[in-house]
């Protein structure tokens, strides 16, 4: 067995990583393949805007030229930089149950890591804020929401096999539409927004929506003030965002809590498109798009993606105000059946009380693990 380090501008060895999940998922119908045209473009500096700060290196575990294993180790810098720390991220990981490829990859990782001063690696954890994180430690035998991990049960212990301890989790929760919401808690959001002077801004159309975008980044930067373990989004990864918002979102759904001229609270949801890119395999072409545009008009799953509010607007009942959204926006549009409230960290003990005495299920957990270098 070998562990091959990916020339990026190698096509045959850029298509074997690409390729592997196809292979380890195969027979796994809960799985929902990415969209490739992502997948392709995180591993092009040329273009995506991670590698204008940072650096990635991709790795290949092989066993008879038949490709087993797979792994990416980034360099976030500007991670560290805000973080004050000096930390790689393992991501992208992808391996038949085999403990010695897995070994020979994150050894492979190790040593790139140290190679740039780094001294802790943790993971999974992706190229931006935006991607989903953690492996999944509960909850295999359900279908993933859309853009988060999804692995299968062994990982666990490939991954513990190679000294890794737990550093965290989240997990997500179902809201289904026969749960009876209190009303008061809707009475009781109306007085805080009119008490407070707040107000619920949504758009209509997607021309709309995109005029929010400078409001979103603004709000999600100012509330990383005084935290750890995040990053700030960049204008390009704003970019980012906002070019999936008018991609996937109904622009109804996507919500911003305002005071004045002032974004203090935000809850993000999407219609979930993960049977369209089952069907299209994660391709886009030549009918994928047409695929995914029939489910976001027509599947009755809705994914919450986001809920918060700044934390001087959180006490004194203002999380009424989230609350009382999320359930409007599975109720209001008459589409959906199904949602998923998705991960919320573990150490927010008191939105998970109040979320579970509504009703919510908290039924997957996903997993960051780190390690010493």
């Amino acid at each position: 067995m070998q562990i091959i380090p990916v020339d990026l501008g190698n096509k045959r060895q850029v298509e074997d990583f690409l390729h592997l999940p196809f292979s380890i998922y195969r027979d796994t119908p809960q799985w929902v393949p990415p969209l490739q045209m992502d997948e392709r473009l995180r591993l092009n500096p040329k273009r995506f805007p991670f590698y204008k700060h940072s650096r990635a290196s991709f790795f290949l575990a092989v066993d008879s030229a038949r490709v087993i294993g797979r792994l990416a180790v980034l360099d976030n810098r500007h991670y560290n930089e805000y973080n004050q720390e000096a930390s790689a991220f393992f991501y992208l990981f992808e391996c038949e149950n085999n403990v010695e490829a897995a070994h020979g990859l994150f050894n492979m990782a190790y040593e790139w890591a140290r190679s740039r001063g780094l001294n802790r690696i943790l993971g999974p954890k992706g190229f931006t804020p935006l991607d989903g994180f953690g492996l999944l430690v509960k909850g295999f035998e359900h279908r993933p929401a859309f853009g988060l991990p999804y692995n299968p049960a062994y990982y666990i212990d490939l991954i513990e096999a190679q000294g890794f301890v737990k550093a965290g989790e989240s997990v997500s929760g179902y809201l289904g539409t026969g749960i009876v919401f209190p009303e008061r808690v809707h009475e009781l959001a109306e007085r805080i927004a009119k008490r407070r002077g707040l107000r619920i801004a949504r758009s209509g159309t997607r021309a709309e929506l995109r005029t929010l975008i400078p409001y979103i980044k603004e709000l999600y930067n100012t509330s990383l003030e005084g935290t750890t373990g995040n990053t700030p989004l960049t204008g390009e990864e704003m970019n980012t965002l906002a070019n999936q918002l008018l991609w996937l979102a109904d622009p109804k759904l996507i919500k911003l809590v305002m005071k004045d001229d002032k974004a203090v609270g935000f809850l993000f949801a999407y219609p979930d498109v993960s049977a369209a890119l089952q069907r299209a395999r994660g391709r886009l072409l030549p009918l994928g798009w047409l695929g995914l545009l029939l489910e976001r008009k027509h599947t009755d799953w809705l994914n919450i993606n986001g809920a918060g509010l700044l934390p001087e607007y959180r006490g004194s009942g203002g999380t009424a105000i989230l609350y009382s959204e999320i359930f409007k926006s599975v109720r209001e549009s008459g589409q959906f059946k199904h949602a998923e409230v998705v991960q919320i960290g573990v150490e927010n003990e008191a939105m998970q009380r109040e979320m579970e005495n509504f009703g919510i299920d908290f039924y997957k957990t996903h997993r960051i693990y780190q390690r010493d270098l």
